[in-house]
């Protein structure tokens, strides 16, 4: 078997093309694979004019040869080249450029290239894909574009009832997204720059534009920004305001963070030297902490600190969330505002970040009930922070959002992207 035959064989070319040459370029270190068309590719041909699609269609002439990345053969770099026919309506006389199978969405890569680069991109930044295929991030980053607005314009939000919506903090400084998610289906479907309610209003355009509407949002979930609220209120007629319990507990978890480190600015040396230490301790759940974390904890003098009653504060809240009611929730919400305050009144300042906290969640009851009343789940919300610091690192070293929001759509949309699972 000829090694034409070969490669026309792995290629999957059928009877339309066929492989005339191949190659192997010493200086260059590449394979080169020349394909051209047989006879039996225009009885296959119908006018590509919406208003014609007739046959027959007759070679007129062949573009200039182009040149396609394959798979590496060998470990060495192939590439593809073909003058590509252009055909003749004999109707109406329309001229077009024949599409090739083997041809992908970026136009300079085969199918089976993109999608090894695809899977390669949705692990890693696109620098280092790049590094590992031998192309430009640019050249990768034109062809991921391709295949997430071609994937993006056939999303289908038809059945979206329920939403989530947080902010992401795409570079430093204040440069935001807006993240909106289908929270049953756990996908990510829109992104746009800001964090004001005119984000709701984007949102509601894009919802229109892939057969959802926002009178069929019953549900969102979002933080207690004033303008989120608003951005519902205004948009989504229907829509119950649930505040979910990952910005609930971040709430108070920022309370307890602000409460330590004014203890670590103005209390006496002793908790100075412990808290200046130990900040970490404080940010995480008893069971989450290690071995040697647990011991740390056990040394400090948290009985005498505010900082160890607002950590305990923080706990308590938590579990809260245990509860199976709404009636028992509301219960353990209301005690732990009213113990909160008490304490508050005893400590005076050094718990004042804690008391805030305490009257945004009273202020806020309601919403934050919802979570049992309308029985909600925001885990998927309570999980998009690890998947944004993700995406920042895959998207690193650019500016422009759109780079971010394509790439929040492909590792998080679950998009039909070809040959990339999405779970």
């Amino acid at each position: 078997m000829i090694v034409e035959n070969v490669f026309h064989q792995l290629l999957g070319l059928g009877d339309c093309w066929k492989v005339c040459a191949v190659d192997y370029e010493a200086d260059a270190n590449r394979f080169i694979i020349v394909i051209q068309e047989t006879d039996k590719l225009w009885p296959t041909q119908r006018c590509p004019k919406p208003t014609c699609q007739c046959q027959p269609i007759t070679c007129y002439d062949h573009a200039d040869t182009r040149a396609w990345r394959h798979l590496d053969v060998f470990g060495k770099k192939s590439e593809i080249l073909c003058a590509v026919p252009r055909g003749k309506c004999t109707t109406c006389g329309h001229i077009y450029r024949v599409k090739v199978p083997w041809e992908g969405e970026g136009k300079h890569f085969t199918k089976e290239f993109e999608v090894f680069a695809l899977t390669l991109m949705r692990e890693m930044p696109v620098s280092k894909a790049g590094e590992i295929v031998g192309e430009t991030d640019q050249r990768l980053w034109r062809m991921l574009f391709a295949h997430v607005d071609k994937a993006y314009a056939a999303l289908d939000l038809s059945e979206t009832v329920w939403i989530g919506v947080d902010e992401m903090n795409r570079r430093k400084g204040h440069n935001y997204l807006t993240v909106f998610a289908d929270l049953l289906a756990r996908r990510v479907i829109f992104a746009t720059e800001g964090k004001d309610a005119s984000t709701f209003k984007a949102f509601v355009q894009a919802l229109l534009a892939h057969n959802g509407h926002p009178k069929a949002i019953t549900q969102a979930a979002i933080d207690m920004s004033a303008a989120y609220q608003k951005g519902v209120r205004d948009n989504l007629a229907n829509a119950k305001i649930v505040f979910d319990k990952f910005h609930v507990v971040g709430l108070v978890n920022g309370a307890v963070d602000e409460v330590r480190r004014t203890e670590a600015r103005e209390g006496d040396s002793t908790a100075k030297e412990q808290l200046k230490s130990n900040r970490w301790l404080f940010r995480k759940n008893p069971e989450n902490l290690s071995e040697k974390e647990q011991a740390r904890l056990e040394e400090l003098d948290l009985k005498h600190m505010a900082t160890g009653l607002a950590y305990q504060m923080r706990l308590v809240l938590q579990e809260a969330y245990a509860s199976r009611t709404v009636e028992k929730a509301r219960y353990r919400f209301e005690s732990w505002v009213n113990w909160v305050r008490v304490k508050a009144e005893l400590f005076g300042e050094a718990l004042a970040p804690m008391r805030k906290a305490a009257d945004s969640i009273e202020k806020y009851l309601e919403g934050i009930l919802a979570h049992w009343q309308q029985g909600l789940t925001t885990a998927f919300m309570e999980g998009l922070n690890s998947l944004f610091s993700a995406t920042k690192r895959k998207a690193r070293g650019y500016r422009n959002p759109v780079y971010m929001i394509t790439m929040l759509y492909f590792v998080a949309g679950k998009l039909a992207i070809p040959s990339i699972l999405t779970h």
